[in-house]
């Protein structure tokens, strides 16, 4: 007789029906052709991502709580000091930026629960995909099965021919149970997942839709502080009495600068040796903000009062979409804190007792210790300590002295 026209034994035809149809079912979870371990699983490469997402939007929460709390101690130690001009608008300047801060943690927010509920609407297209797989298997499955019509095992046990035989086919009709018996674990598991990421994704709409709720009232809050702002430095600007109070004010505060200032002086660092004096770039310095000059070096003539105001550096307004502060030249951060007067002020000092002074920043983008290079950015332009508005305060100093900045930087 010819084996290979031998009709094969129920049993091993049944289980070799269903995976030659069934083919893919078969395969282990994740066994298809460019597919992870499981269809709703993650891949080690996301896991990282997603890992170094959840890490960046920590470090990002962690730095503006810091800032937070900074801004909170500032406005406590503003309210202890003797009430004047310059300290009511450093109050409700410190307020203005604390809401800032906080409705930046919102945002923060905002943006984490929505990379939260991409990646959940990602499991969810996996975990359904990989649904419509198994479905798929299964279905094959039932077909192969009524295509062979329906099997009797005692048909089968009296029909084997030996002891082998029935030993052979016993274990091909268990292999085959088994395969069915994960098929459908596995739909079910991917069932019970897709419900669960989908109540996970209704919970994180909720969520989402609640954070910019706050954010709005926190932007509405902003705006409040912003007009409390402007007008208080409205009043400082158009009430005489109130402005020949501030210029005094201000002149304590540029007394207490140069003070500090001898101080630095006398701290002075040794220069690297590859160092190029700021000397040797007189007139060929970057400038530290793209913009307009609105204030100039030297004696300035208010024009209601005509009282004569010494200005001893630039006030730059910022060009559309330019917000970046930068370092004139390579030195060493040695001052980076709020100075009345002067708001967020930094110092670079540049060496042989050349310095260069950055006020009204938003925010330092560097700290005290810091070697910079030129063209570096070292903050953000704001109107901290300003009455003139969002703007940099500029000075370029040898020792004490405030040299024309203009002299210093590149014709534009």
């Amino acid at each position: 007789m010819d084996l290979t026209k031998r009709p094969l034994p129920r049993a091993a035809a049944l289980l070799t029906g269903v995976a030659f149809l069934a083919g893919a079912a078969i395969r282990p979870p994740g066994a298809f052709p460019g597919q992870s371990s499981s269809a709703a699983s993650t891949s080690p490469s996301a896991t990282a991502a997603a890992s170094q997402s959840v890490s960046d939007f920590e470090q990002r929460l962690s730095r503006i709580n810091g800032q937070i709390k900074d801004l909170k101690a500032r406005i406590e130690a503003e309210a202890r000091k003797e009430s004047s001009v310059l300290s009511s608008l450093a109050r409700v300047n410190l307020n203005k930026s604390l809401v800032q801060k906080e409705l930046a943690v919102q945002n923060v927010e905002l943006e984490r629960a929505r990379a939260e509920l991409a990646s959940i609407q990602a499991d969810i297209r996996a975990i359904r995909s990989n649904l419509d797989r198994e479905r798929e298997s299964i279905e094959k499955t039932l077909v192969t099965l009524y295509k062979f019509g329906r099997f009797d095992f005692f048909q089968f046990l009296l029909q084997a021919r030996d002891i082998e035989t029935y030993a052979s086919e016993s274990k091909n009709l268990a292999i085959l149970a088994r395969h069915q018996e994960d098929v459908v674990s596995r739909f079910l598991r991917s069932l019970d997942e897709q419900r669960t990421a989908e109540a996970a994704l209704d919970s994180k709409q909720r969520d989402l839709a609640e954070m910019v709720r706050a954010a709005n009232l926190k932007k509405q809050e902003l705006e409040t502080e912003a007009r409390k702002y402007a007008a208080l430095v409205q009043e400082t600007r158009k009430n005489k009495d109130t402005f020949k109070q501030t210029l005094e004010e201000l002149s304590a505060s540029a007394g207490e600068l140069q003070k500090m200032m001898n101080k630095i002086i006398s701290q002075e660092w040794v220069l690297p040796t590859a160092f190029v004096p700021l000397y040797e770039r007189r007139g060929r310095l970057p400038w530290p903000l793209e913009g307009r000059v609105i204030t100039n070096f030297g004696f300035e003539r208010h024009p209601d009062f005509k009282t004569m105001v010494m200005n001893k550096g630039l006030e730059i307004s910022p060009g559309k979409d330019k917000s970046l502060i930068l370092s004139v030249h390579t030195g060493k951060v040695v001052y980076a804190d709020y100075f009345q007067g002067y708001g967020n002020l930094l110092i670079v000092d540049h060496g042989m007792t050349y310095y260069s002074l950055y006020g009204h920043c938003a925010e330092f983008l560097v700290a005290v210790g810091d070697m910079v290079r030129a063209g570096q950015p070292l903050a953000m332009v704001g109107d901290t300590g300003s009455l003139k508005g969002e703007c940099l305060y500029f000075e370029i100093r040898y020792k004490t002295k405030a040299l024309d900045p203009l002299q210093w930087l590149k014709r534009r």
